[in-house]
């Protein structure tokens, strides 16, 4: 079963673009990454598909269900991280995090409780006075202590510092060997490489790319790494120049053979080639659009 499936969803706000036309799906049990640079679509696509904003264009299924049709149902298996989060001044963070499961109408106090010793989350303390990582701590509480089917997080790691980075990731492991399915919008490309299966890749509120994190990964361009005198001239299909000290580093997309034939006419010391590293390929989908690559 598909947990998400968007059909040319749009949201425009009056003449600005938000999200134009997109398509995408996810199967259920997916760690699924959603990447694009902040502005490239992604919030609004995750608030137009759950709902919290009204789409110009396209229809929406979660979990099988018809958004338009069925979203109070929706919502009721999903838990959701917005990338910003704020709650009501005053309270207590055991009060947010009560609040948050009365709305749901469950009895979350046990799994609140774990989730807050292993995220190091002093419930004593007023929203007010958190930080930026604490609120972000308490949003994760909410949106996992009721072990939604489906965890939809926008930026989740946001303020967190490297270990309870890790502690995080570790929880959403361990939720999706349990049959949660993980929808997880990032900047941070790392975050994808490590720990989804599968990802799109969002450019100006379109979708460039959408396949498993190994394919996205494969591309024919190459890292090139060159010691000596070089002038590549007219040379095509070369982007990301760095030049080095004695040196220079570029990314090649083209034909081996003439990158070889025209290296073979200068004063080169040594050369390697390597496979480039995601955020190198993301760039790749970036900067030339990328390649539409989606066979769900």
């Amino acid at each position: 079963m598909k947990v998400i499936e968007l059909k040319g969803l749009t949201k425009f706000y009056g003449k600005n673009r938000g999200i134009v036309d997109l398509d995408l799906s996810v199967e259920e049990g997916d760690f699924f990454g959603f990447i694009g640079p902040n502005g490239a679509g992604k919030s609004t696509t995750i608030r137009t598909m759950l709902g919290l904003i009204k789409a110009s264009g396209g229809s929406v299924r979660i979990l099988g269900k018809d958004m338009d049709k069925d979203k109070k149902a929706i919502l009721s298996e999903v838990g959701y991280l917005p990338s910003e989060t704020v709650f009501y001044s005053g309270m207590r963070v055991r009060e947010v995090i009560k609040l948050s499961a009365n709305l749901r109408k469950i009895n979350c106090k046990e799994e609140a409780g774990k989730l807050c010793e292993r995220l190091e989350l002093d419930t004593s303390r007023k929203v007010d006075e958190l930080s930026f990582g604490n609120r972000k701590k308490v949003g994760i509480v909410c949106a996992l202590q009721s072990n939604p089917r489906l965890c939809i997080l926008d930026e989740p790691t946001g303020g967190l510092d490297p270990l309870m980075q890790r502690e995080f990731f570790t929880i959403l492991k361990e939720r999706h060997a349990k049959g949660a399915s993980i929808f997880l919008s990032s900047h941070i490309l790392s975050e994808i490489q490590k720990n989804c299966s599968r990802a799109a890749i969002v450019r100006h509120g379109k979708m460039i790319a959408c396949d498993s994190v190994e394919a996205l990964a494969k591309t024919n361009a190459k890292r090139v790494y060159i010691q000596g005198e070089v002038d590549l001239g007219e040379m095509k299909n070369i982007r990301d120049v760095q030049h080095m000290d004695g040196g220079i580093s570029f990314l090649y997309s083209g034909d081996i053979n003439i990158l070889i034939q025209t290296l073979a006419k200068e004063k080169i010391k040594d050369l390697s080639m390597s496979e480039p590293d995601l955020d190198e390929i993301f760039m790749h989908y970036y900067l030339d659009g990328g390649k539409q690559n989606d066979n769900d």
